[in-house]
């Protein structure tokens, strides 16, 4: 297909997508910033066909403005957000990294306390929603013969969006260049899982009882920690490439500072390129910093400030990754548990997690 046809064809996509400055469609890139709908894998708790809204932000808002050197970046809401709410303001991260960013309202975006079909989901379903995203734009950019850098491949977000940033990270192993982590939920702990008195306000709500539907397995439980050794050694042996930055608060008890420095802790073990940045009251300027709690403060500068080395071309530690993608290699990525094994995997590119139990169970 010529460049004609495909961009006459970017044009009537656009033309078609009326609904407001985010507009839905489906298939090729629009030529402007917008909005698309792409197939979800299916969520027990609503079983059926399902969908989830994807955002796209362009260098200067337009398609034509990507070139061999911009990059992609999933750019990831809080629990309880759609789009980027507490995550970085996309158009200075077009801005200054020369990226395309990719927001995601994956499985149960929107106000928590509305939802009620199934206990939440904690970056399981959420990272494959958003690995989806980056992995339908990838191939769309490919499909159109339009010329990016494959290599700077990023993702980041806050709280809820820090949890699925690295949990995309864990899933895609060989895919990110550098992963920002916000605040996010290092692990699904039993007082988050259960709602115990004492700790973190957060309530996933999961059952203790093995005969719920909202029962929470070990080996599920053991999948959505961060810090699981035995996981961040596999993470490491399939070759992960990723400058990970974590920053938190100091007091944040919402997701808790205990559990970020055992996290932190356990990827210096593996040997994994981490480094975090834990805000005391001495980092306080009432701009970028204004807290040691969950919300922080400004969540785009305090990315910038410690995420851009690794992001931008022009400095000093700037990084691109040199394996191929998941989305290329098409291997499963898998993490054994007590009960069996979770099983990522990527024929035609596009994401699917299963759970396989062991044969006695």
């Amino acid at each position: 297909m010529s460049r004609g046809i495909q961009f006459s064809l970017l044009v009537f996509t656009s033309l078609i997508l009326v609904l407001g400055n985010f507009q839905s469609g489906w298939g090729a890139l629009p030529e402007n910033d917008a909005s698309l709908q792409i197939e979800a894998q299916e969520w027990s708790f609503a079983p059926g066909p399902r969908q989830v809204t994807v955002y796209l932000y362009y260098p200067g808002g337009k398609l034509e403005n990507v070139k061999p050197e911009t990059g992609l970046m999933l750019n990831l809401h809080n629990w309880g957000g759609t789009n980027y709410r507490g995550a970085g303001d996309p158009r200075q991260l077009t801005a200054k990294l020369n990226v395309v960013v990719i927001s995601v309202d994956y499985l149960q975006s929107g106000q928590w306390d509305q939802q009620q079909k199934g206990p939440y989901d904690f970056g399981y379903l959420q990272a494959i929603d958003a690995l989806r995203a980056l992995s339908h734009v990838y191939r769309e950019l490919v499909a159109a013969n339009i010329d990016f850098n494959t290599r700077r491949i990023m993702a980041s977000g806050g709280s809820g969006g820090g949890n699925v940033s690295l949990m995309c990270n864990k899933f895609a192993p060989r895919t990110f260049s550098c992963v920002v982590d916000i605040c996010g939920m290092p692990r699904l702990s039993d007082d988050i899982a259960y709602n115990q008195p004492g700790g973190s306000k957060l309530d996933a709500r999961y059952s203790q009882d093995p005969q719920s539907p909202m029962f929470l397995a070990p080996g599920r439980q053991e999948l959505h920690y961060i810090g699981n050794q035995v996981h961040l050694q596999k993470l490491k042996e399939m070759g992960n490439e990723a400058r990970i930055v974590v920053i938190h608060g100091t007091g944040d008890d919402i997701c808790p500072y205990p559990d970020a420095v055992e996290m932190v802790e356990h990827m210096k073990q593996t040997e994994l390129n981490i480094e975090a940045f834990f805000v005391k009251e001495s980092d306080l300027d009432g701009s970028v910093f204004k807290s040691t709690g969950h919300s922080l403060g400004d969540r785009t500068q305090m990315m910038l400030r410690y995420g851009e080395k690794y992001l931008n071309p022009e400095s000093e530690h700037y990084y691109e990754r040199q394996s191929q993608t998941d989305f290329e290699l098409q291997q499963d990525v898998i993490y054994p548990t007590s009960d069996g094994q979770y099983v990522v995997s990527y024929p035609g590119g596009i994401p699917s997690i299963r759970f396989e139990p062991h044969p006695e169970q």
